[in-house]
């Protein structure tokens, strides 16, 4: 597997709603792989592909503890308790800015795994904060846009802080 280069905010594509996927295949099984490679790089705990600047509905989560990285393909939302957790969010499109974020507690949604066969999961707490916020990224929704206007406009401030500071460091040789 390989770790791909990431698209970063403010990339258009970002802000595109992702195709299903509709083939099965060992493409599908790599770039899967690809995804937990680039998540496991940035570092992250979820990932879409079209974090890497492909448009297709597939998601990897990995949370603390887990035995194995967790694969959606084309994953929907079916049901939202109405009891709320608030939980820091960011990007691995957006390194270095994270803020709390207000979500359902818990989720009930449907998905295909890697061979296609149709799956429901109910999740709570951190991994159901992780599905909702991968899927609104499938759906173009970035996390900024669940931000009230000023703490979106702080957080994108900040980011450009640490955006040029990473730029303007100076390169290092191993020489």
């Amino acid at each position: 597997m390989a770790v791909r280069p990431l698209v970063y905010y403010p990339d258009p594509r970002l802000r595109i709603p992702a195709e299903p996927v509709t083939t099965f295949d060992a493409a599908l099984g790599d770039l899967a792989g690809d995804l937990v490679d680039t998540m496991r790089a940035a570092p992250g705990v979820g990932i879409t592909a079209p974090h890497v600047g492909i448009p297709l509905r597939l998601v990897v989560i990995a949370l603390k503890g887990d035995a194995e990285p967790r694969i959606y393909a084309n994953p929907r939302i079916l049901e939202v308790s109405e009891d709320r957790i608030r939980h820091m969010e960011g990007s691995v499109s957006m390194p270095g800015v994270t803020d709390e974020i207000e979500r359902p507690a818990r989720v009930r949604v449907a998905f295909q795994d890697l061979q296609g066969q149709a799956r429901e999961e109910e999740a709570e707490g951190f991994l159901a904060v992780c599905l909702q916020h991968e899927i609104d990224q499938l759906d173009g929704i970035f996390w900024l846009d669940r931000l009230s206007r000023l703490r979106r406009d702080r957080a994108i401030k900040r980011y450009g802080k640490l955006s040029r500071h990473r730029n303007a460091a100076p390169a290092h040789s191993s020489a």
